[in-house]
């Protein structure tokens, strides 16, 4: 598989100015996680605001066809049902903009939603149009025209996967070894909750460190995306594979209490370390003239033929 160009957009205190270009035949997407709000009035953070605004800017400068949304949506133990007021609070009424009403959200389960009632996080997706949360892990699958270059997400379910439901585990161990097995898209992206590597509060996940970082390996993932710590690190260890972490959407942590869990020089970026705020994780795909290019900025379209396969609450 193909590597991939990671954009972090920081909420910087002096402002934020995209470089403003056009590249119709792109894919771009936004990364972020444990955006989960509060669970007191007003049900939402400044900070959290402040990456909504974020969002907004960027799609209207750059584009964003999709998010990917990586658990930890309500702090701190997920919603009730399905009519739970928190989606309103805490989703709707935050990444409100016009420019993000349309866009598609893919969401994953984190150890906070799993608190809760994770089936009606899941059923929500028949309530709003761009809440996109078809089972508890499952796949996506990209074409940028014209090339018809692809890019798959395998959209795991790491509280499930490192959980004390061995059988559960078990079967989407399975699913993933498949998936990874049988893919032929010129760029495979994996993204759960729990982190592989982080430098954060939280640190390495040990069972995601000796099971699934082999799996990584073996079939050239171009990245793992994650989010847990409340950070933005990037992380590519010495033979490529490459780690992202984008946990800041509801407070920036600046701990870097397991900075020596990873070798300083897989550490090619930390909002802690780097003394920034925190932001979102971007990710961009050009093609021009039938060959792929890895950009930095770009601005987009919609989503094109995107496809799913899930695999829903026992």
């Amino acid at each position: 598989m193909k590597g991939v160009n990671v954009l972090f957009v920081l909420l910087l205190q002096t402002g934020w100015d995209p470089v403003r270009t056009l590249h119709p035949a792109a894919l771009h997407f936004a990364v972020l996680a444990d955006w989960g709000g509060m669970p007191l009035p007003p049900y939402f953070t400044p900070h959290q605001k402040d990456v909504a605004q974020v969002l907004d800017e960027l799609n209207r400068s750059d584009g964003v066809d999709f998010i990917l949304s990586l658990g930890d949506h309500f702090y701190w133990s997920g919603v009730e049902s399905v009519d739970d007021p928190r989606f309103k609070h805490t989703f709707e009424g935050v990444f409100s903009q016009p420019s993000l009403l349309d866009v598609p959200w893919f969401l994953i389960g984190g150890n906070h939603d799993h608190k809760g009632n994770i089936s009606a996080q899941i059923a929500y997706s028949k309530v709003s149009p761009r809440w996109n949360y078809p089972g508890l892990y499952y796949d996506l699958h990209f074409t940028v025209p014209p090339a018809n270059v692809s890019l798959s997400v395998l959209m795991i379910d790491t509280v499930v996967l490192c959980g004390n439901d061995k059988e559960a585990a078990e079967r989407q161990w399975t699913w993933i070894s498949t998936k990874l097995a049988a893919s032929r898209s010129d760029y495979l992206l994996v993204a759960g909750h729990f982190p592989v590597w982080s430098i954060g509060n939280h640190g390495p996940t040990p069972c995601l460190v000796n099971r699934l970082r082999p799996l990584l390996k073996k079939y050239k993932v171009s990245v793992y995306l994650s989010g847990h710590d409340h950070d933005l690190q990037f992380i590519r260890e010495d033979d490529g594979s490459s780690y992202v972490v984008s946990g800041s959407g509801v407070v920036s942590d600046p701990s870097t209490k397991h900075r020596d869990s990873v070798p300083r020089s897989w550490q090619l970026y930390s909002s802690p370390v780097n003394k920034s705020v925190g932001g979102v994780a971007y990710v961009q795909k050009e093609c021009t003239n039938g060959q792929v290019m890895e950009v930095m900025e770009e601005r987009g379209e919609q989503p094109r033929k995107v496809q799913t396969t899930s695999h829903n609450v026992p």
